[in-house]
């Protein structure tokens, strides 16, 4: 990916954890490398493809300077996602806040905070077999077309499916949907149940019915399992429920574990399934 780098943009602000520094400010020193891609506003020379990095200086100088908080990790942290939610061509963002003039008493240079924030793609599963089932799975969609932080990619068909875990139940709507999102893994989980409760989602039965079931699948190649959340989704690779909606919008996505591309997985089971 390519690179455009801001190097020491000088911010007078009031950030600090004492009130001297909240009354008096100080300067600040920015330091940011974004990710986006230039080949076409180089090939063509059109600022209009580009990113005009003199909008990000000002933007980011009348962000800082238009609000104060305590610490300069805040500061860093919302100074990235403003800058990442205002230029959609920006992929990533690496960004350094340095305060030279911090109240240490002994001698330094400088202190600092820097942080990489971005845009991630991710695949969820999503299915229905309560109520009326297409309007639970486009509820979800557009609740997560509605937040800021994420961006919907691709949604798959719908399809209908049987139960899977052995409860009897009647049939799901199931799709896959990809997205790209500002939220980390625990982040968007929050927020796909923040979505499962406003449509009356009851967590009673293991592999039970529900009025909507949202689940992660892939977060790029991340890798990881917690109490809450394992990622990628663990039984992803045996379910055609989950893998034939997927195939269709990403058939060459690959498990970040076992290599495999969605639609290597999605031919297995069905070959499995006729054995």
């Amino acid at each position: 990916m390519d690179q455009i780098i801001i190097e020491n943009l000088q911010v007078y602000a009031y950030h600090g954890v004492y009130r001297e520094e909240n009354e008096k400010g100080q300067n600040f020193y920015i330091n940011a490398v974004m990710e986006t891609d230039t080949r076409n506003s180089g090939t063509l020379d059109d600022l209009d493809l580009s990113t005009n990095y003199g909008e990000v200086c000002t933007f980011m100088n009348n962000y800082i300077t238009g609000h104060i908080y305590k610490l300069i990790e805040t500061v860093a942290e919302r100074t990235a996602e403003a800058v990442l939610l205002r230029f959609p061509l920006i992929r990533q963002i690496t960004l350094e806040v340095r305060k030279p003039e911090a109240p240490i008493a002994l001698p330094f240079e400088s202190v600092s905070v820097r942080i990489t924030r971005g845009w991630r793609r991710v695949y969820l599963s999503c299915g229905s077999n309560m109520g009326d089932r297409k309007a639970h799975l486009d509820g979800a969609v557009e609740a997560l077309r509605a937040d800021e932080r994420c961006r919907v990619i691709r949604v798959s068909d719908w399809i209908e499916t049987k139960p899977y875990g052995g409860v009897e139940q009647d049939d799901f709507l199931n799709g896959a949907i990809a997205l790209e999102t500002l939220y980390t893994p625990e982040g968007l989980l929050e927020k796909l149940h923040g979505i499962e409760y406003l449509h009356d989602r009851e967590r009673k039965v293991h592999w039970g019915p529900r009025t909507l079931d949202l689940d992660i699948l892939l977060y790029e190649d991340c890798v990881m399992c917690t109490e809450d959340l394992t990622i990628p989704h663990v039984d992803m690779h045996n379910r055609c429920f989950v893998l034939e909606p997927l195939v269709q919008i990403a058939p060459y996505e690959r498990h970040p574990l076992s290599g495999q591309a969605i639609r290597q997985m999605y031919e297995k089971v069905i070959r499995d399934k006729k054995e």
